[in-house]
């Protein structure tokens, strides 16, 4: 008999909801913000993710067979088991799972066979993470909680390193670099110091400084050493998160995959690819290192299938269904 079931994929800059069923047909889809509980607090991720359930849904509130949800945020123990009971008494589905986005990318970049071995995935988007899972459920991640637990990278990072070297390569703290020339361009204005204050007084937003992480890739591909250098380190970081999962799970000696994703590292794979590959192989000289296009919430609704013990045909047919409502 088929049953129907909700994907939903939070990240920290959009909000994915898919309503499918074991055949692989989508029957309804809503995206919404960003729905981080660390940036909305708990109840007002959930509230979001509430809303954006009901327009998939179509305006009915019969619970369906299962809901599987993957969040950024969803980092710590405590933070999973508080969102997967929040998750539960909203009743969307009689049975519900929650966990970190970052394993909703991991298997959007892996076919059944692989999944049921085991994968590891790096995400570098707003944010940078890490997770791996084997066969027999075993799993490595990360606190994933900002400088405060270690973490270096993410596009927010690049964006206010662009800023940082930007201003030091113009009062000579720093190296020279095109950096300088390229932020002022950017916000208008004669000087970075300019554009600094101007941040300072309001007279220009803060979150404009986001901005500047495709800048910076945009510098780096021009060959300037500054900017080369800080996606030399982006690449260095990518490939820890791997080498620290693959270790953990003792899987240096096997074809593990090992699944790339996010925004940042897609706009400057590039760049990227031969550090990060070159990276992972020393490690893993068997690992198959690969970039994934789709967008995660193809992964959180084939591990549903995955849950639901669906054939092999339904997941070929749910990602290409996916993959046609959402797209990348």
């Amino acid at each position: 008999m088929t049953q129907q079931f909700l994907a939903v994929d939070g990240g920290n800059s959009k909000t994915d909801v898919v309503l499918a069923d074991t055949a692989g047909t989508v029957l309804g889809y809503a995206r919404g913000p960003g729905s981080s509980p660390h940036v909305l607090g708990l109840a007002g991720s959930i509230e979001l993710l509430d809303d954006l359930v009901a327009k998939a849904l179509g305006g009915t509130r019969a619970p369906v067979d299962r809901v599987e949800v993957y969040l950024a945020g969803a980092d710590l123990a405590v933070e999973v088991a508080a969102l997967t009971t929040a998750v539960g008494a909203r009743g969307w589905a009689r049975e519900h799972r929650v966990d970190n986005d970052t394993f909703a990318l991991l298997r959007a970049g892996v076919d059944a066979a692989d999944a049921a071995v085991g994968a590891v995935a790096v995400v570098c988007g707003a944010g940078i993470n890490g997770v791996g899972r084997t066969g027999d459920g075993r799993t490595a991640r990360f606190p994933a909680l900002g400088e405060i637990s270690g973490d270096w990278g993410g596009g927010e990072h690049i964006a206010e390193l662009a800023l940082w070297h930007a201003a030091r390569g113009e009062d000579g703290r720093g190296d020279p670099t095109a950096l300088q020339p390229a932020v002022a361009e950017h916000f208008g204005r004669e000087t970075v110091a300019a554009v600094s204050i101007g941040l300072h007084l309001g007279e220009i937003p803060r979150d404009r400084v986001d901005e500047l992480c495709p800048l910076l890739l945009d510098v780096a591909a021009t060959g300037d050493p500054v900017a080369t250098a800080v996606v030399d380190r982006l690449a260095d970081e990518i490939v820890a998160f791997a080498r620290v999962a693959i270790t953990r799970l003792d899987l240096a000696g096997t074809a593990v995959p090992v699944v790339l994703g996010g925004g940042v590292l897609r706009a400057g794979w590039t760049l990227l690819a031969p550090r990060v590959e070159a990276g992972i192989r020393a490690v893993a000289p068997r690992a198959r290192p690969r970039l994934v296009e789709d967008a995660p919430v193809v992964g959180a609704a084939l591990a549903v299938l995955d849950s639901l013990g669906a054939p092999e045909a339904a997941h070929l047919a749910l990602r290409a269904a996916v993959r046609e409502v959402v797209g990348g």
